[in-house]
C-alpha cells in the first residue's frame, strides 16, 4: 500500500513538473516579426492579420520615448504575479508567466517594432485552449501600461 502511495505521488509530481514544458526554439524577432501563432486558440499576436479573430490583438501604444516606455513596461512586468523576466534588449522583452495551480507556462514577448508601437505575442506552451487567459493577460497589461503613461 505504501508503494502505491509513493508511486501515485511520484506520478503526480511528474505531471505537475511537466506542465512547464520547454520554450519553442524560435522565440524572438526574426526578420522584424515575432513567431506566428499556431492554429490552436491558445495564442495571441499583434502581428496576426486582423481577419484572424482567434489570434489577432492590438499592439500596445505609447507617446513617450522608447526607453521610457520600455522602463514603464518592465516595472509593470516585474510586479506581475508569477512573471519571470527571461530576456531584455533595447527593442525586445520576453517573460514567462506561470499559472497558480498547475504551473503551466506561457511565453510572452514584447517587440518595440516602430516608434509608438509595441507588438505583443502571448502563447501557452502546452494544451489546445487556454480559455482566453493569454488575451486577458495582454489586455490587463495594456490597461496598466496605459494608466502608467504620462
Amino acid at each position: 500500500m505504501k508503494h502505491k502511495s509513493t508511486l501515485a505521488l511520484l506520478t503526480l509530481t511528474g505531471m505537475v513538473w511537466g506542465c512547464a514544458g520547454t520554450p519553442p526554439d524560435d522565440l524572438g524577432i526574426h526578420n522584424g516579426q515575432l513567431r506566428s501563432c499556431p492554429s490552436s486558440p491558445n495564442c495571441v499576436n499583434s502581428q496576426s492579420p486582423e481577419a484572424d479573430e482567434k489570434h489577432a490583438i492590438a499592439p500596445l501604444g505609447y507617446t513617450d520615448s522608447q526607453p521610457q516606455a520600455c522602463n514603464t513596461l518592465l516595472s509593470i512586468l516585474k510586479e506581475w504575479p508569477r512573471a519571470t523576466l527571461i530576456e531584455q534588449r533595447d527593442d525586445y522583452i520576453r517573460c514567462e508567466f506561470s499559472s497558480a495551480v498547475m504551473g503551466f507556462v506561457d511565453d510572452v514577448e514584447f517587440y518595440f517594432s516602430a516608434p509608438g508601437r509595441i507588438d505583443v505575442r502571448s502563447a501557452s506552451r502546452l494544451g489546445h485552449s487556454d480559455l482566453g487567459v493569454n488575451r486577458k493577460r495582454i489586455e490587463a497589461i495594456r490597461e496598466k501600461f496605459a494608466a502608467a503613461l504620462p
